[in-house]
């Protein structure tokens, strides 16, 4: 399961984690100097329980069209062999089966089963865990004093000058979390929602999914969520964070929204002991717009999702999913990069592709001591650091009660959760001022616009995110116009060794081609101006025919690999750093459970 990122004293019980990812190392690099970055691999594993696999089998195969136990038969007798019984408890989004487990079972062990279920059946397309993420949370006691973070010269995010020019109005931001409360100073900002906790315990409210995203509270009692687990007290984190976003504001009364002209879109995946990932991912494409079998459709689809939750270990195929059936409807996906004070890149979802990962500094501008920090950290924002007083922590909508909710208040709070909906919020005004921009371009516009550090901040990314700085930037693009077409260049055939590699020119281009059997395999030359970084993308056109990138340098020694199952997309990006152009040559080949014996691709390239 995944889970708020609590403090480790706020972890429940049988339900855990988020997995991360772990990028390829760079192999083969010439005597050109040549910076590859290549699709992530599986990173470590976890201590931590989940009760839940995630088994997706290949379209058209007996178990995707009817899962039973003769159909899935080798993957419950792998699990057997390992003492638990499975059962199905039902499909998800991405047409896999969730399958959940009469007993709880350590990430490390539900990985091993995973595995073996992919080795023992070749129709299994992925096998995972149903992982639990927590909320980006350092819990501390609660304040009341100024907002320091949006507007104080050292570590603020140069909020008010952003507010002459746009308060978000017209833009909806998705916040996945533990729901919330209608606390006076939000709710006028809360439009529609849905509860996605799929289990009454969990949910702690009776029932399973339904329409009403309010926040029954995530309070435990000790042993609940694990063996030896404290009990704590419920959390509201999402009031907390839905707060930084969109609280009310020029009210007379509390505190101010980063984007209080936006309006909040509450999505429960949270509940007692977090939530699983699979629900998150469905969360994920409902927010923005998407179907999720047996819920209405969203009337208010989001542009920018919040995700303030996380855990460790690898990005998973459920979660990698949600995010990009979320971004290729237009949203922004924006993740806490964790606090574990460690490196980011083993933590997700924060370390997932195509998301803006978020660190946190504290009152003085430093990473913040629980902070993770990395290179696959995006931009950073406050977050406090309560350790310089309880007033260097971010105040935001929180409610009183101990376990079942209680009465409106305000509290200061620490964490990368709260450090991610000021990028959240400043990415609803950047979309209200020019709401054509893609996601890729909203990210990039917040990280070349944000304010350098003015202390050291190692691996906290692009900068200080600059709410001013990002929503000037956005006015001064002026009217948008359309994106540059590829020129397309047709497969020129033979091209089936290094040698005779198809030569292409261009700084945009779209290579269509085809693989006439299983066997067949095609070569492509680029030359990589000095400086420049080539992105290549590699997409097969038929729903049966997996195709895989590799990349090579003149001499024929192996640079990088996209092997990436059917359906995906293989990316690679190779950047030349040297002072003279280099030659690349692209191979696309079929990949594996490929069924076609012949199929259509289109090869992308950038620099």
């Amino acid at each position: 399961m995944i889970k708020s990122l609590l403090s480790p004293s706020r972890v429940p019980a049988a339900l855990y984690l988020l997995v991360g990812l772990a990028a390829l190392p760079v192999v083969g690099q010439s005597a050109t100097s040549v910076t590859v970055v290549a699709t992530p691999t599986a990173g470590t594993g976890s201590l931590l329980l989940t009760d839940r696999l995630i088994i997706k089998y290949r379209n058209g195969s007996p178990a995707a069209n009817r899962p039973t136990l003769l159909t899935m038969g080798n993957a419950h007798a792998v699990v057997n062999r390992e003492g638990p019984q499975m059962t199905r408890r039902r499909s998800n989004t991405f047409g896999a089966h969730v399958m959940q487990l009469d007993r709880p079972v350590s990430v490390a062990a539900a990985r091993r089963m995973a595995r073996n279920i992919a080795a023992a059946d070749a129709d299994v397309e992925y096998a995972e865990p149903d992982l639990v993420l927590r909320q980006q949370l350092v819990p501390n006691d609660t304040s009341w004093l100024s907002q320091w973070n949006y507007h104080e010269a050292t570590a603020g995010i140069n909020l008010p000058a952003a507010w002459d020019t746009t308060t978000g109005s017209g833009v909806v931001v998705a916040v996945l979390d533990t729901g919330y409360r209608p606390h006076a100073d939000l709710v006028g900002n809360i439009v529609g929602g849905y509860d996605m906790v799929n289990t009454a315990e969990s949910g702690n409210d009776g029932n399973g999914r339904d329409a009403s995203a309010l926040d029954p509270g995530d309070g435990t009692v000790p042993n609940e969520c694990e063996p030896g687990s404290s009990g704590t007290s419920s959390t509201w984190h999402g009031t907390h964070v839905a707060g930084t976003i969109g609280a009310v504001s020029n009210n007379s009364s509390g505190v101010a929204g980063v984007a209080f002209g936006a309006k909040v879109l509450p999505v429960r995946v949270l509940g007692k002991c977090g939530g699983y990932s699979s629900d998150i991912a469905d969360g994920m494409v409902w927010a923005a717009g998407g179907t999720v079998s047996g819920l209405p459709a969203n009337a208010y689809p989001a542009r920018v999702i919040n995700l303030s939750l996380g855990g460790s270990g690898t990005c998973s195929t459920t979660l990698q999913n949600g995010i990009n059936s979320a971004r290729s409807r237009g949203a922004v996906v924006v993740v806490a990069a964790g606090n574990s004070g460690g490196d980011a890149s083993g933590f997700t979802p924060g370390n997932c592709s195509g998301v803006v990962a978020v660190a946190a500094v504290g009152r003085s501008a430093a990473r913040a001591y629980y902070s993770n920090f990395g290179s696959t950290v995006d931009i950073a924002a406050p977050g406090g650091d309560m350790r310089a007083g309880t007033t260097s922590g971010i105040l935001s909508t929180m409610n009183s009660g101990s376990s079942a909710p209680g009465t409106d208040t305000y509290s200061y709070v620490m964490g990368t959760s709260m450090a991610t909906p000021h990028v959240a919020g400043v990415a609803a005004l950047v979309l209200a001022v020019r709401p054509t921009l893609t996601p890729d371009q909203v990210e990039a516009l917040l990280k070349s616009s944000a304010r350098a550090f003015p202390v050291a901040c190692s691996g906290c990314g692009a900068g200080i995110v600059d709410a001013a700085a990002a929503v000037a930037a956005a006015k001064a693009l002026g009217v948008s116009t359309p994106a540059a077409t590829p020129t397309a260049v047709a497969e020129v055939e033979p091209n089936n060794k290094l040698a005779i590699a198809q030569v292409v020119k261009g700084a945009l281009l779209t290579v269509n081609g085809g693989l006439s059997s299983l066997t067949d395999t095609d070569y492509y030359r680029v030359t990589i101006a000095a400086g420049a970084t080539l992105q290549a993308t590699l997409v097969s056109a038929s729903s049966t025919g997996n195709v895989d990138l590799v990349a090579y340098n003149s001499a024929g020694v192996l640079l990088a690999s996209s092997i990436k199952g059917l359906g995906l997309t293989d990316v690679l990006k190779i950047s030349n750093t040297g002072s003279t152009a280099m030659d690349v040559g692209l191979r696309v080949l079929g990949g594996g459970r490929t069924t076609a014996t012949s199929f259509k691709y289109t090869l992308g390239l950038s620099q």
